[in-house]
């Protein structure tokens, strides 16, 4: 944090300046003896002399492991390439395999070891055309060796969106054959299988000025007579100092003109009661010239209106475009990484984000430690430090490598002011981006704010040091905590309801790049971050978010409802239809069971007729068995009982309730059937029976009903159709009654 000490009426009070919009002032009583030593603690804490004091460091083990960025970073280029089937891993960067390739482009380790340039990331994307040793030849002629590399290329037309530092022309318009080459190649095309160029624009974002002083100390700007089809284009955006000078004015604006300032003051009471229900024009147009000439919302427009030029220019000309400023890190990282943000709809979901920062800001040497005011690599015997990005250098400096090591005091890293709210402009850029395009973006204004947070914070160590090879050596990975799984924990822990999803994101309404115009492109103020300490209450999210939030969780609620009762009304239908097939099948049973019943009526009634035609009593029940009870020879009748077995071939089911039918056949003894003609026809067949004597058959009167059961398989089709089986009536059975 910035600090400043001002003297308010007896109270000495040490004003801290927060980069997050916040003033806070502490206040003593007089002759307080504590206050120098509350005002020594205070300055430790906010400004730490080594980087091992941070809270990152200082806070112990996390849960939020940090994966190492390398993979991911490959993983990108892999996506870049259209190798989606391939996956990074430490072994395959220990090895080296990672170098793949297309038709156009490929993966270089010429900086593994960051001995080509030691701001650059270890693996660079550079034309396919390109051998490593043309790389360190072009390297020769740009600022700290920042080498023209690919950032971000079309899948359909391979245009391609570069970035690099300056070059080193000077004021005797030095050339260099290696580098014409280089950004030559990052033109090439294959059209109908023909090699052929594209149109290049090679976007300066300094005023014309500036670049131009820049040439009279050894850089400048390319001509567009050394490269072939290409066109200069001057942005005029302003430098590190200009930022961090128009950030202050528009805190102090902030401050000043807020519903509670720091000195305690509303801003209805200052000036001497001049308030804004009081109607006086000239406080209202003295505050609305403060907002303006604190020129911070101009600033944003002209990032904003630079970024949009180079995305229509890849996407409505398939052109190649080379940025750079004068180092390359700052002003360079702003306007590629916002065009890519327009041009790719992958980089405006979570997981795409997440890449884009890590690949144009942390991979490609954003000087967070210096932006942002924290302390760099430093020990007893050595710091890492690295040049200014102030314009102003001489030559020798500007062809070393930057992060060379000298021995310096601890606190050289505060030695000169580099601080400058570049990330923060740059997010504030994205935050306009979402309020003109509201369904373009996975994640909403909540998440950039909490992301900012993270950012200056010092939890995480995702954001210290100055470079990719600072952190590795650091153990920044090992060491500290990962801000973005700590992001995707809290959104884990809600799911799509959580403040930071969008609610409004529609990914198929704007698949393609976003091309704002000009006009689309007036800045306002982020309420959410610039207003949230000034105006609290005018800070947070409109009314209609809000509800419309309120609206999607208990659409979210009655959805989840919905399901479960969707589930339930298939269980109950699944259960239904199981209950209609037991009823069919149970009609099924019981219409078998009546044509059984009256079959087996009709079959009994034939029985009857048979049987008491061979002069026997017949009584059908219900039970299994029959029983004939009688004594031989004797005017008594004769009872046997028998059961007719089951019939297979009926089909019947075996239930309980359908027993077999029994017969009960009572027969006349020899006596009486004598009598009858029927015993009369039996004596004088049976060669058994003899004249006087009784009947030799086994059983009395049997063979009577043998002669008529020998007639009655004559009449086996009729008894077919009775479907009654022949082995009822053996004679076998018979005499085994």
């Amino acid at each position: 944090m910035e600090i400043v000490v001002v003297l308010l009426d007896l109270m000495t009070s040490p004003c801290f300046a927060g980069k997050d919009m916040r003033i806070i002032v502490f206040c003593f009583r007089p002759r307080t003896k504590q206050r120098r030593v509350i005002y020594d603690a205070l300055l430790r804490c906010t400004k730490p002399e080594r980087i091992w004091d941070l809270y990152a460091f200082t806070c112990g083990p996390s849960k939020f492991s940090n994966p190492n960025p390398k993979v991911r970073l490959l993983n990108e280029y892999f996506r870049l390439l259209g190798n989606r089937y391939h996956h990074a891993s430490m072994s395959m960067i220990e090895d080296g395999s990672f170098a793949l390739s297309n038709d156009l482009w490929r993966i270089s380790d010429i900086n593994f070891n960051y001995a080509l340039c030691q701001s650059y990331p270890f693996a660079l994307l550079v034309p396919k055309t390109i051998s490593d040793e043309g790389i360190i030849q072009a390297s020769n002629f740009r600022a700290r060796s920042r080498v023209p590399a690919i950032s971000w290329c079309h899948p359909g037309t391979g245009a391609v969106l570069a970035r690099s530092s300056q070059p080193l022309v000077g004021l005797m318009n030095t050339r260099s054959n290696a580098d014409e080459k280089l950004v030559a190649a990052l033109c090439a095309r294959f059209v109908d299988g023909k090699d052929s160029r594209r149109k290049l624009y090679i976007a300066d974002a300094r005023p014309r000025k500036n670049a131009l002083a820049n040439g009279a100390m050894g850089g400048g700007s390319e001509s567009s007579s050394n490269y072939f089809q290409s066109e200069i284009v001057f942005f005029g955006i302003d430098n590190i100092h200009a930022m961090r000078e128009s950030f202050a004015r528009f805190r102090e604006y902030l401050d000043t003109h807020g519903a509670a300032s720091s000195d305690g003051m509303s801003s209805f009471l200052r000036h001497g009661g001049w308030t804004w229900g009081g109607g006086n024009l000239s406080s209202m147009s003295a505050s609305v010239s403060t907002l303006g000439d604190s020129g911070w919302l101009i600033h944003v427009q002209s990032v904003l209106a630079g970024s949009a030029w180079i995305a229509a220019r890849v996407a409505l000309e398939s052109a190649a475009v080379l940025v750079h400023c004068s180092d390359g890190w700052d002003r360079t990282s702003q306007l590629v990484s916002l065009a890519n943000l327009m041009l790719d709809p992958y980089y405006r979901t979570f997981t795409g984000f997440q890449a884009l920062v890590e690949k144009d800001w942390l991979a490609f040497g954003h000087p967070f430690s210096d932006r942002v005011g924290m302390p760099s690599i430093s020990g007893s015997s050595f710091e890492l430090t690295r040049h200014a990005s102030t314009g102003s250098f001489s030559t020798s400096p500007l062809r070393q490598a930057s992060g060379s090591f000298s021995p310096q005091a601890s606190n050289s890293s505060h030695a000169q002011n580099n601080y400058s709210p570049i990330f923060l402009q740059w997010v504030d850029c994205v935050s306009q981006l979402l309020r003109i395009y509201p369904f373009a973006f996975e994640f909403s204004s909540t998440f950039l704010v909490d992301f900012l947070d993270c950012v200056l914070s010092c939890r995480f160590g995702n954001f210290l040091c100055n470079s990719e090879k600072e952190r590795q050596m650091c153990g920044v990975d090992e060491a500290c905590g990962c801000m973005w799984a700590y992001l995707a924990y809290l959104r884990s822990s809600e799911g799509r309801s959580h403040t930071h999803y969008n609610l409004f994101y529609d990914p198929l309404k704007h698949n393609g790049p976003l091309l704002p115009p000009a006009a689309a492109l007036a800045p306002m103020v982020w309420p959410q971050f610039h207003l949230r300490w000034a105006c609290p209450f005018e800070s947070q999210a409109s009314e209609l978010e809000a509800e419309c939030r309120n609206m999607a969780m208990k659409f979210s609620e009655l959805q989840k409802a919905k399901e479960v009762a969707e589930m339930k009304a298939k269980e109950y239908l699944a259960a239904m239809e199981i209950l209609n097939a037991d009823l069919q099948n149970e009609k099924l049973v019981s219409s078998s069971a009546m044509n059984l019943a009256k079959r087996a009526s009709k079959e009994s009634a034939a029985i009857q007729r048979v049987v008491e035609s061979l002069g026997c009593r017949v009584n059908f029940t219900n039970s299994i068995d029959c029983t004939v009870d009688g004594r031989e020879n004797s005017p008594t009748e004769t009872s046997q009982r028998f059961s007719l077995p089951r019939r297979e071939s009926e089909g019947t089911t075996g239930r309980d309730d359908k027993s077999d039918l029994s017969v009960s056949i009572t027969v006349v003894t020899d006596d009486v059937a004598r009598s009858s003609p029927l015993g009369r026809v039996c004596e004088t067949l049976c060669p058994l029976r003899a004249q006087g004597r009784g009947c030799q058959w086994p059983d009395a009167a049997c063979a009577q009903l043998g002669s008529q059961f020998v007639g009655l398989k004559a009449n086996f089709d009729a008894f077919e159709r009775l479907s009654i089986y022949d082995h009822y009536f053996q004679s076998d059975e018979i005499l085994d009654m």
